[in-house]
């Protein structure tokens, strides 16, 4: 697929800039264990990117537990609370996030997390998100109205990162959902894929990206004429 000069980059967090769907998949499988249950990867693809209520419903409903929604959320925060202050940046994030805020690059993090969970999971990871001049879009922002695979999310971060939104081409989105990725491209704006190796890929999905790579490391900031790495 071609690509456009870009002129403003936005990066999902979970997954994508923090190795926290690691602990989501831990966690759920702790809660389902108690009623003889797998999370597979099937589900958590499904789940991946959606806001927190749309994830537990999935959950729930899927795999018909004896819970409700509220309780196995409630759970799931209190496990999530537990792990994520230790979650770290995945490779090659510190090194991009600070070579584009280096040279001056408008960037932001726009993720479905809520600000409580946000501000958990980034509490000992300042390095990195100091890095954004708090230009952070959370999942439970009364302007994002509908979560992903919905445009809200990357059109509010775009605008409030001081896009005009005139050719949203021109921003560019990091992603490793495919509600993330189907976000992005209903943003029109074009998107890398960084997926989990063990997400089943959708062809047509792999088609409509910009990019799929494994790993921010293989990420070429020229390609998109973005500052070359010095």
């Amino acid at each position: 697929m071609g690509v456009k000069k870009v002129t403003h980059v936005l990066f999902d967090m979970d997954g994508l800039l923090l190795d926290t769907e690691r602990v989501y998949s831990e966690v759920t499988q702790q809660i389902l264990e108690r009623f003889g249950k797998t999370f597979e990867w099937s589900l958590k693809a499904r789940m991946m990117g959606l806001k927190e209520r749309d994830a537990c419903e999935l959950l729930v409903n899927e795999m018909k537990i004896p819970m409700t929604v509220e309780e196995y959320m409630e759970e799931r925060r209190r496990g999530h609370a537990a792990k994520f202050p230790f979650c770290k940046p995945l490779p090659g994030v510190q090194k991009l996030v600070s070579h584009l805020a280096a040279r001056y690059v408008p960037i932001a993090v726009a993720t479905s997390s809520h600000k409580a969970s946000f501000e958990i999971k980034s509490a000992n990871n300042s390095d990195l998100f100091s890095l954004f001049n708090g230009n952070i879009t959370v999942g439970d922002d009364p302007s994002v109205k509908m979560g992903k695979p919905a445009p809200d999310l990357f059109l509010t971060a775009a605008k409030r990162l001081g896009h005009d939104l005139a050719d949203t081409k021109t921003c560019l989105v990091f992603e490793d959902a495919p509600q993330g990725v189907l976000a992005a491209l209903n943003a029109n704006m074009q998107v890398v894929w960084i997926p989990d190796r063990n997400l089943e890929l959708d062809p047509a999905l792999v088609e409509r990206a910009t990019e799929v790579i494994y790993s921010m490391e293989d990420f070429v900031p020229e390609k998109y004429g973005l500052p070359t790495f010095p």
